[in-house]
């Protein structure tokens, strides 16, 4: 027996679905769209006897001719949980996102037996319930509007220096929140609670003895928007819409942090669970993550943190690990902008001496690789220390299923070169990596907030972000600070950074609007001391000034004429032009000096056939 609820249907469609069992006419689907397909199998609950999480495994393989995609289910308990709270029932899920339009077929396997979940024998246990069950779907095109992802497509690892989406070909550039990584420790989520007292350790933000509200932003949620349970959620919804209305595209959040910061996210039915999950719960998590994807947001889903990094299987890939990797993916893998980070803070630091080895975390993202359907971007966070980072990642290159470093820096000066290391050595390790700064230090600090008098702002702008894509990197996420208000834990309001997504939006644009930035490597060497500089020699060239004064271009090496416009990094908008318009190559060329406020940070673009 099977149902399908996608968003494309229409109410009566549905109806006629769940009252006609034995509907055998193909089903009818969107691409990129989320399809669900539902299962009546046996009565159970997340308590029996009968774990149904790990003694049953659900396993849909849907084909479209030499394509196939398996995709794993999960116990759903009334299929309703999000609004029920049911901890019993009789259903499964899979969730598929069709990306080629025209006739699917899909084949269901359900299979019982002990620790069957984990087993990726497809003969192992025995079938029971609707295993066997076969269908058609009808997949069209879809029709949706930025900035619902489901416009662009899915987002993908390719090989190069950048994620591209499937549908438009664009090339992605982050830039978003890292703070409260606790996110999800929201108190209108079922099962939520504080599973120990705080611990307020040296080095990191107060533990709140409270669960995160966000009440400044209950006015940034709109009729229409999503809630669950005749009303909760809105004021998390509402932050999304408003860091979405900042032009971000990207949130960092742990969904699990047992026994580390927060201690108030976690995917089980308790806080000292490992192999039972909360139906209810993560229904609710999928709630918001589906806003987050209508929203243009990508899913930085960091799947543990340093202080539980040995917690499950003492850090191997056994049997609690992909059990929970598991439930992830069948819940959350098909979203189409996902990073799967496979650990805060990852690895062993003499402040935290009882880290993963380079085998274990291989075999973290090994497992990513080869159960993901979808294939998403897979990265492992760094601690702050720069000989720390650069050890354990170039143990790491060349790896094929690290697609890049989540990088973590405790200087900030450090930003630039770090992420020209890592761009040239993956590249010359056979396999690129996206270079993304996720968490900036000193770690009291971060990214203050608009009100401190001091706010390091300009800085960090300067340094971190114009310093991570103009070395070819793939964007950032701010993170917040211990000791400043709305801080890593504590954060509230992303009001109290509001500037700073303005900065991160006028630097996104400069790339997106004026720059073949795929195409463009550093050539800092071209723009001399103090200045960076991102280029496809002889075509087009960006120069940064982080303090500056004159600029100049060396075209020795070019010919032909070219165009120089400049670029405001702190306001954005339109290039503004000098009394130099235009050089020649054929030897170095002054750019001259800034249209205005020559002692701050410009960029300079200079492209041929001016």
């Amino acid at each position: 027996m099977h149902k399908l609820s996608a968003s494309l249907l229409s109410a009566a469609l549905f109806l006629a679905l769940l009252t006609n069992c034995t509907q055998k006419e193909p089903l009818q689907a969107t691409k990129w769209d989320k399809l669900t397909l539902s299962f009546a199998g046996p009565e159970t609950a997340e308590d029996a006897a009968d774990n149904p999480f790990t003694d049953y495994r659900l396993n849909v393989v849907f084909s479209k001719g030499l394509k196939k995609m398996l995709v794993p289910g999960y116990y759903a308990a009334d299929g309703n949980a999000g609004e029920s709270s049911a901890a019993a029932g009789n259903v499964w899920k899979v969730h598929f996102r069709p990306d080629e339009e025209g006739e699917w077929i899909y084949q269901v396997s359900f299979r019982k037996g002990a620790n069957i979940a984990v087993d990726d024998d497809p003969q192992a246990g025995e079938p029971v319930a609707f295993d066997g069950e076969e269908g058609k779907l009808i997949v069209a095109a879809g029709n949706y509007q930025l900035p619902d992802l489901r416009a662009k497509g899915r987002l993908t690892y390719v090989r190069e220096r950048y994620l591209q989406f499937q549908e438009t070909g664009e090339y992605f550039l982050k830039g978003g929140a890292d703070s409260p990584e606790d996110l999800l420790g929201y108190a209108d989520f079922d099962g939520t609670y504080k599973g120990t007292a705080g611990e307020n350790r040296s080095g990191e933000a107060e533990n709140k003895a409270t669960l995160h509200n966000y009440a400044p932003h209950a006015a940034d949620w709109k009729a229409g928007d999503p809630i669950w349970q005749g009303g909760k959620g809105k004021n998390l919804i509402g932050a999304i819409n408003y860091l979405a209305s900042k032009g971000m595209n990207s949130i960092y959040f742990l969904t699990m942090n047992i026994g580390g910061d927060g201690k108030d996210v976690w995917p089980y039915t308790g806080y000292d669970e490992r192999s039972r999950f909360d139906c209810s719960k993560l229904d609710q998590w999928e709630v918001v993550f589906d806003h987050m994807e209508r929203k243009g947001i990508m899913l930085h889903i960091v799947t543990q943190e340093t202080e539980n990094e040995k917690l499950l299987d003492d850090g191997d890939t056994g049997p609690q690990r992909k059990l929970y990797y598991r439930e992830l993916i069948a819940r959350f893998g098909h979203h189409l902008a996902v990073t799967w980070n496979m650990g805060e803070e990852n690895g062993p630091a003499s402040f935290s001496p009882n880290g993963q080895t380079t085998e274990q975390q291989k075999a973290m993202t090994d497992y990513f690789k080869t159960h993901d359907p979808y294939q998403n971007y897979v990265v492992i966070h760094t601690h702050s220390h720069k000989e720390l980072r650069h050890e354990m990642f170039d143990r790491l290159l060349g790896h094929p299923s690290l697609d890049g470093p989540s990088i973590q820096i405790g200087y900030i000066g450090d930003a630039h070169d770090d992420t020209k290391r890592w761009v040239k050595n993956s590249a010359e390790a056979d396999h690129p990596w996206i270079v993304n700064i996720d968490e900036i230090g000193p770690a009291n600090r971060g990214l203050d907030p608009d009100d401190r008098t001091d706010n390091n702002q300009d800085t960090v702008r300067v340094a971190v972000l114009w310093g991570n894509l103009m070395a070819g990197g793939g964007g950032v996420e701010w993170y917040f600070g211990y000791l400043n208000h709305n801080n890593d834990l504590g954060c509230e309001d992303w009001r109290s950074r509001d500037r700073m997504w303005n900065y991160t939006k006028v630097g996104l644009d400069f790339f997106q609007r004026y720059l073949p930035f795929a195409e463009m490597e550093s050539h800092d060497e071209l723009s001399g001391e103090n200045t960076y500089c991102l280029a496809k020699p002889g075509e087009v060239y960006a120069v940064f000034l982080p303090l500056g004064g004159e600029a100049s271009i060396d075209l020795a090496g070019a010919e032909g004429s070219y165009s120089v416009s400049w670029y405001n990094p702190r306001t954005g908008g339109e290039l503004q032009q000098t009394d130099i318009k235009t050089v020649e190559g054929g030897e170095v060329r002054s750019l001259g000096n800034p249209p205005s406020e020559p002692e701050k940070d410009w960029a300079v673009l200079v492209k041929a056939g001016g």
